[in-house]
């Protein structure tokens, strides 16, 4: 079955550890993958959708980060905001193949 999505290898699993985030560049985008705590990688658009600013400047504790600028919080399961609650991260479909993240950008 053909998702019609392409997919790219970003990295790989062991390059960020559960509970760790970091940004990396694959073919002209910048993404931040997030290794979150509930062991579950996820990947997102690498600046806040505040102003922004770079979200791997911020801080993640358990399944929160918080942007460094002005403390914007999400949870990096969901990608939903906790601070405040009408705005979320941009997300990319995210698969494991091999222990290495693949990542499908926007075309």
């Amino acid at each position: 079955m053909n998702t019609g999505l392409e997919y790219q290898k970003v990295c790989e699993l062991d390059e960020v550890w559960e509970g760790e985030m970091e940004c990396f560049e694959v073919g002209g985008e910048t993404v931040l993958i997030v290794h979150a705590g509930d062991g579950e990688v996820r990947a997102y658009d690498p600046a806040c959708p505040h102003q922004g600013h770079a979200l791997i400047e911020g801080d993640l504790e358990d399944c929160v980060l918080t942007c460094g600028a002005h403390l914007w919080q999400f949870d990096v399961v969901t990608g939903k905001g906790i601070n405040p609650t009408d705005t979320a991260l941009i997300s990319y479909p995210v698969k494991m193949k091999e222990g290495a993240v693949w990542v499908a950008f926007p075309q």
